[in-house]
């Protein structure tokens, strides 16, 4: 879960991104995974669920940081959270995220998904239209 205000916006990376409503110092604590607010699924679940949910999963959710049979989905903004190769949140410790430098507030979290991942990173087509109505892209 997000352990600093922020907000969702238009990313220029991708669709929605998630931003920092204030300015994070260097080393300062960003996310951090709690199994009271994050949800965790078995991975066989995803064959049972209609299909646009299992989409969703398959597009939100990221490897369970303890047990390979689970994926986690963040209960907050941060399953928004880009990808960047030079990212300014470090996710390389399952449990936290830590500010790679200093962090102005408007500024758009950024994480390696490589660092979390277990096995190829794969980029999905954007799921959200910024400023269309649904239907009519």
């Amino acid at each position: 879960m997000m352990m600093v205000r922020c907000y969702l916006g238009p990313s220029s990376i991708e669709g929605i991104g998630v931003f920092t409503a204030t300015d994070i110092r260097k080393g300062g604590l960003v996310w951090l995974y709690d199994s009271r607010f994050d949800v965790s699924y078995e991975k066989e679940e995803l064959a049972r669920v209609p299909r646009h949910f299992r989409e969703f999963l398959e597009r939100y959710t990221y490897d369970h940081p303890r047990d390979p049979d689970f994926i986690v989905l963040d209960c907050d903004e941060g399953r928004f959270m880009n990808h960047a190769d030079l990212p300014n949140v470090d996710l390389t410790n399952p449990d936290k995220g830590i500010a790679t430098r200093n962090i102005a507030a408007g500024e758009e979290l950024t994480c390696d998904y490589r660092s979390f991942t277990h096995g190829k990173v794969e980029f999905q087509p954007t799921r959200h239209r910024i400023g269309q109505i649904m239907g009519t892209a």
